[in-house]
Formats: structure tokens, sequence, C-alpha cells
């Protein structure tokens, strides 16, 4: 099968289990940022030579693809697509995250002393960026209603995760 499936030439696309919405729809443009962040996300880890961050990074993109499924998925499905054995968005996730966070922050000195300008390294701008494009991600998903709270947690939780690892990678090179 191709990857030109002509469907969406006059300006949609389709959801999980086939629904038919416009490329402008809030939900597309929410998931579309997550994926965008996911992109970023991947050009950090590519330029990482440290295992650790690499592995952080990749746990990461592979929770955004849990988090794009459910996004992607319209509310009426929902009991289908957790059915068909997809995984949602849990505490776990952010929770693991947040646990990162915390273990790093033990090292104070990744605190600066004045505000953090972006480019120590290709790997901390890279990590700065995908900060920056979680945030956005953040607020496209918040504009979204009945919606599970833990993907808002886990976006508002991966920002400081972009930012502390930032500055670690930064005081590792």
């Amino acid at each position: 099968m191709s990857i030109v499936t002509k469907t969406g030439d006059k300006g949609e696309t389709a959801l999980m289990y086939g629904r038919r919405v416009s490329k402008s729809n809030p939900r597309v443009d929410a998931y579309g940022c997550v994926d965008e962040l996911n992109a970023a996300l991947g050009l950090a880890r590519a330029f990482s030579e440290n295992p650790f961050i690499s592995g952080q990074i990749l746990s990461v993109q592979k929770d955004l693809i849990v988090v794009m499924g459910e996004l992607a998925t319209a509310r009426e499905d929902i009991d289908r697509y957790v059915k068909d054995e997809f995984k949602l968005t849990d505490a776990e996730m952010v929770d693991r995250i947040g646990g990162v966070i915390v273990d790093l922050e033990k090292d104070k000195s990744l605190y600066p002393k004045d505000w953090v300008i972006p480019g120590g390294t290709v790997v901390s701008a890279a990590l700065d960026f995908a900060r920056t494009t979680a945030r956005n991600a953040e607020r496209r998903v918040a504009a979204l209603r009945n919606l599970n709270p833990e993907i808002l947690r886990y976006l508002n939780r991966l920002s400081d995760f972009c930012w502390v690892l930032a500055r670690y990678s930064e005081k590792k090179s």
C-alpha cells in the first residue's frame, strides 16, 4: 500500500476507525503538535551520544505514540480503542518522567544562576526546542474537551523533563 492515498487532497483526514474530519480540526491540530514534538525529540536523540539521554528520549517517544493514538481517536470510539488493546495515557507514564526529573534535580548545579539561553550544545538546543514544542502541544491539547486529564499532565511534565535533560546534557558535554 502506498503512502499516497489521495484521501486528504480536499482538506480532510481520518481519525482512528475512519471518522473523517477537517485537517483544521482541533483534535488533528493537537496530535499534529505532539507529532512535531516527537520529531523534535528524535532530532535530540539522533545527536546524543550519551546512552542515558538517548534512552530517556526514546522512552518518551514511545509514550508520545500512546498520546497521539489516544488523541487521534474520537471520544465516541475510545471504548473500541481500549477493546482493541491500545494503551491510554496514564499516571504511570507521568510518574515515570516525573521520577527522572526528581533524580536529575538532586544535582543542584544543573540550575544556572541566570536565564538559560538555548544553544549550549547541539543536544541541549534540540531538547530546548523540544521543550517549547511540548508547551505548544500542551496548549493545543488543553483546547480539547472531554479529554483524558493524564494527557495534559504528561505534556506539562514533559516540558520540564526536556528542560532538565537539556541542562544535564550541557553538564555532561
